[in-house]
């Protein structure tokens, strides 16, 4: 019994793994280290057949960084470069200098994409491996990075192929992170800098075509400000504060630059854009929108965002731009695609998807090619989303005395001269005046226009021939919260669906309801109405289509592992003005088949261990209990009923074949009426017309088979048109389908 259960052990860790390959037959010492299952599995992978130098397979994260950002999402991919091919394989993220005999050694998580292809060892969680041990080319697994302090992460895998296993501390199997950010180096730069944030929006139905909104599609307001590395306006794995939100979901930024402005000495320049309607258009026709900021060795940090709508929470951004290089200087370009992401505030899969507030709030993060079906991002094959944005960011000025390492360029130096050029004035030299005193309080503390002022002082006139200019500025000016630009018009959705009415005859009353999408940039409130009513006579309509509920969803179509169930509703008015779906699908799953692990690994592997198990017992078919009898297939006259059930496990080593599945007997429920009103036999179904004085409608198309295998039953129906005095009743047929063997 004992050898036996060993045997039976090693069977199920060669399917589950690549590490009776490598340890097969190798007891553990009594006496030997008491760590878990995932320290075993790192030792087996040295024990093995190794091979190292071998380049045919490679771990990447997609993008191949240099550095993870403490709960970021990253897309791993193991891949083999053809011919080559691979069964079995591991998959584990450590910390440096850990050797995973314990779980604070693992860094991160993995989150399954395919479970066809991939799941979490049963034994050692943190790790991934195959889910069956088949010719493979290619796999891919999610990875959330770990929280900040986690240091460097080492990414392993290894690869069994033909008995061999393909382990590489320092090759194409490896990767190293660094964390992002983790040394917090001050900045060393002096003076300033300016630069202009140009914004170029490349969301349109050509790139996004998947349920583009054509009539509604806009980028708000770009929002954001330069400033010091203690604060932070948004970042993946934070939560979205009420000003994000707002601009999220409601393309408002009033909220965002109240938060900003509050931040005092934390903030150097507020940046603002325009909102673009429509989202995208050629530049020959509209400029990219842009603004100026500057930066300084303490605020040498840029972060923003703008949501594309109309969308649930969905916006591109960047999150903690450093500007100020290693060698005390100032980026003078920077250039960046950016993909759409969540802020966690609402639940909605699609651009127009109702509101639906994401409650408890969830962390902002990237969105993701498989994140839900009806997504407009969705690929099944998991490729990366295409950048709806991009963002180019560029160096056009410094102030005073600069301190890089690296000489200046070229290119650096006419910059900075065409700046002073055209900062330049038209002051005669003969005319020295103080510096410009900073621009006083607006003359109005409202929306209504007034001005404000600045002065300096005329120090000499070394010429009084030449006369010297004003020494006062005006410039006009709005209260705070209010916009010198004219201000925007409140913009709405499209108005959804009328409800139903409210009575099902006669005189009632039916709404519909529309929201702002983007309010004034003002500040002010929108008096658009959000929305409609409107009195409905039915007497005066027809309805194409009524439809009785849904029924019950069926059992499962097995009774162990993954299958299908069902559910219909009947149509109960004239087909031809309905294309409602009168029958729905979907997934179910049950606890695993009995047979396991251990009947599979045979199935697949039929030679490995036929040396080591002379003889195996016969296993004889399993089949469930006989279901309930069916309803007869006809109404009136001779038809039949049916009742099945179900093979649970096909018969292993020479064991009893199945017995049958389906059993049908006759039934009779009375006679049937001919036309003329005597009791003739006619189908059970009715004839072309039915019972005297009923005219009936065609047939429904046959339902979905109930089950995939086994013995299922299809159902069509048939409704009365006119109903005459006395028995005019609906009609239903019922047959087999796939009465095959599971």
């Amino acid at each position: 019994m004992g050898m036996h259960l060993r045997l039976l052990l090693l069977q199920c860790y060669f399917v589950s793994s690549f590490v009776c390959n490598a340890a097969a037959f190798v007891e553990e010492p009594s006496g030997g280290r008491s760590d878990g299952f995932c320290g075993r599995i790192l030792r087996a992978q040295t024990q093995g057949t190794r091979r190292e130098g071998h380049h045919e397979f490679r771990l990447r994260v997609e993008g191949d960084p240099e550095t993870y950002q403490p709960g970021n999402t990253y897309r791993v991919v193991l891949q083999a470069a053809s011919p080559s091919y691979f069964r079995g394989f591991t998959l584990i993220a450590l910390k440096e200098g850990r050797e995973g005999t314990a779980d604070e050694d693992y860094a991160g998580r993995f989150q399954i994409i395919d479970d066809e292809d991939t799941q979490f060892m049963t034994n050692c969680p943190p790790a991934v491996t195959e889910s069956t041990p088949r010719r493979r080319t290619r796999i891919q697994v999610l990875w959330t990075a770990p929280p900040s302090g986690t240091g460097r992460v080492i990414l392993k895998a290894s690869i069994v192929q033909k008995r061999v296993i393909y382990f590489q501390d320092e090759g194409s199997l490896t990767v190293r992170l660094y964390e992002k950010g983790n040394e917090q180096l001050p900045c060393c730069a002096c003076g300033t800098a300016k630069y202009r944030l140009t914004f170029y929006g490349n969301w349109s139905e050509e790139v996004h075509p998947k349920d583009y909104p054509r009539r509604a599609n806009h980028w708000s307001a770009l929002i954001g400000a330069s400033h010091s590395r203690t604060y932070v306006l948004w970042e993946y794995g934070g939560y979205a504060s009420e000003g994000v939100r707002q601009v999220a979901e409601l393309g408002s930024p009033i909220k965002m630059e109240e938060e900003i402005r509050q931040k005092g000495d934390e903030v150097l320049t507020v940046i603002k854009t325009k909102a673009q309607w429509p989202a995208w258009q050629p530049l020959n026709l509209r400029a990219a929108p842009s603004a100026e900021f500057s930066v300084d060795r303490t605020h040498h940090l840029m972060s923003f965002l703008t949501m594309l709508g109309p969308s649930p929470d969905w916006n591109v951004g960047l999150s903690g731009e450093d500007l100020c290089t290693k060698d005390c200087g100032w980026v003078q370009r920077l250039v960046t695609d950016l993909i759409p992401w969540d802020a966690g505030t609402d639940s909605g899969v699609t651009y127009e998807s109702p509101n639906k507030p994401t409650i408890p709030q969830e962390k902002i993060r990237p969105l993701t090619s498989l994140d839900h079906p009806q997504s407009p991002f969705y690929d099944p094959e998991g490729g990366a989303i295409l950048p709806v944005a991009r963002v180019v960011v560029e160096r056009i000025a410094r102030k005073g005395e600069q301190c890089n390492v690296v000489p200046d360029t070229i290119d650096d130096i006419v910059a900075d001269i065409g700046q002073e050029e055209k900062e330049k004035d038209d002051t005669p030299e003969t005319c020295i005046y103080s510096a410009w005193s900073p621009w006083s309080a607006c003359s109005s503390a409202t929306c209504d226009k007034g001005r404000r002022m600045r002065q300096r002082m005329l120090k000499a006139q070394l010429d009084l021939s030449v006369p010297c200019p004003h020494t006062q500025d005006f410039q006009p000016c709005m209260g705070p919260g209010c916009s010198m630009e004219e201000p925007s018009t409140c913009m709405m959705s499209e108005w959804i669906s009328w409800s139903a009415c409210s009575v099902s005859c006669g005189m009632g009353m039916r709404s519909r309801e529309r929201y702002v999408k983007q309010y004034p940039e003002d500040g002010s409130l929108c008096q658009l109405n959000t929305e409609e009513t409107e009195n409905r006579d039915l007497l005066k309509y027809t309805i194409p289509c009524m439809l009785s509920p849904w029924s019950e969803w069926s059992e499962c179509s097995v009774t162990c592992g993954r299958g299908v169930r069902t559910r219909q509703r009947m149509l109960k008015s004239d087909p031809a003005g309905c294309t409602e779906e009168l029958e729905q699908t979907e997934k179910c799953m049950l606890p695993e088949c009995c047979e396991c692990l251990f009947t599979r690994f045979l199935k697949i592997q039929p030679l490995i261990f036929s040396s080591v198990l002379p003889s195996t017992p016969a296993v004889d078919c399993m089949v469930s209990d006989w279901s309930d009898w069916s309803e007869c297939n006809k109404s009136c006259g001779k038809g039949h009923t049916i009742r099945t059930r179900m093979i649970k496990l096909e018969p292993q080593f020479g064991g009893s074949a199945c017995p049958e599945t389906i059993q049908r007997k006759k039934c009779k429920i009375r006679k049937c009426r001919t036309k003329g009103g005597g009791n003739g036999a006619t189908r059970g179904t009715g004839g072309a017309g039915g019972p005297a004085g009923c005219r009936m409608q065609p047939w429904t198309s046959w339902t979905g088979c109930t089950k995939p295998c086994g013995g299922g039953m299809q159902e069509r129906f048939r409704t009365a048109k006119k109903r005459a005095k006395g028995s005019c009743k609906d009609r239903r047929e019922i047959r087999v389908c796939n009465n095959h063997s599971c």
